[in-house]
């Protein structure tokens, strides 16, 4: 072999799908999911043929006191994984399906 030859190990790698500001956007939501009853949220909301959930219903389901449940679906809601509506009192929740198919893609 030459001295001006390189000698390559491995090949080169695949060009990578996340920009750093994908990269960033997606560890926030992936930390805002970190919280095991924000993820039972998002399960139950995705379960109801409606696919929404007044939050009065997740207080007894979850078992958690109302302020503790206000606050997790305020952090669902301002990270962008909800939507929401008043309907008089009470307010209800969707799953925005356009942010699940973003983790979904970013995770495949």
């Amino acid at each position: 072999m030459k001295p001006n030859q390189s000698i390559t190990c491995c090949p080169p790698l695949l060009e990578g799908r996340l920009t750093s500001d994908d990269a960033n956007y997606l560890a926030a939501i992936f930390r805002v999911l970190g919280e095991p009853a924000r993820l039972q949220i998002l399960s139950l909301i995705a379960a109801q043929p409606s696919q929404e959930v007044c939050a009065c219903e997740l207080v007894e389901t979850l078992g958690l006191a109302q302020p503790t449940v206000s606050h997790h679906l305020k952090v669902l809601y301002e990270s962008g994984l909800l939507t929401k509506e008043r309907r008089g009192t009470w307010i209800y929740y969707r799953i925005l399906p356009e942010k699940l198919a973003m983790l979904r893609d970013a995770l495949s």
